[in-house]
């Protein structure tokens, strides 16, 4: 089975819908609620067996919304918005948490915030809102690698066989989670500056 987009048909041309209620969107929704839960069982209960077990369930959804919007024609204008913006939320806030805790030094936080800062100001800056560009392979793969590394990294701070291992294994991920973090929004950085160009060359030659 396809990892990424995994439930597209060659038969089906993937048309984005203006539909807001769809089990996806619902998906991505429930995402977003995972995160006030991780940070609640992070810092206030000290309890990272069960904020691993939020973490598997809310990258699992990334992955289900996504194959259930491609097989079954529920993509949405919306959804396209939505699901990247669950992502980097997730990711940010979750990766506060974890330098609140000392699992993870704030050095990383600053990786993954930085590039994302950069991006939303030349949106901003071009569009005065989200740009709406495509997700990139290498943004669906930074993300997974994300997504992977970061319970693992929770997992290894408990009392549990390999613990060692499963450090080594989570900072695999999350470094070369980061590297495609950097290059990703390096692409859509000339990708903003680009569409944002062409709209503007559009909108003076319509003037």
């Amino acid at each position: 089975m396809r990892l990424i987009g995994a439930g597209s048909r060659a038969d089906r041309p993937q048309v984005d819908h203006d539909l807001i209620f769809t089990v996806p969107n619902v998906l991505t929704v429930l995402r977003f609620m995972g995160v006030p839960l991780f940070v609640w069982l992070v810092l206030s209960q000290r309890e990272y067996g069960f904020a691993v077990l939020v973490l598997v369930i809310m990258g699992s959804t990334d992955w289900v919304d996504g194959y259930i919007a491609r097989r079954f024609d529920q993509t949405s204008k919306l959804g396209r918005v939505l699901d990247p913006m669950a992502d980097r939320a997730a990711l940010i806030a979750v990766a506060v948490t974890l330098a609140i805790a000392g699992v993870v030094q704030w050095w990383y936080l600053a990786a993954l915030v930085v590039p994302d800062a950069i991006l939303a100001i030349a949106s901003l800056i071009y569009f005065r809102s989200h740009p709406d560009l495509p997700v990139s392979i290498i943004g669906k793969i930074r993300t997974a690698l994300l997504l992977v590394g970061t319970p693992l990294l929770v997992l290894s701070k408990l009392q549990v066989p390999l613990a060692d291992v499963c450090f080594a294994a989570a900072w695999t991920f999350l470094t070369l989670g980061l590297v495609g973090h950097w290059i990703a929004a390096w692409n859509y950085f000339w990708a903003i500056l680009r569409k944002g160009k062409e709209l503007q060359s559009d909108g003076g030659g319509n003037g």
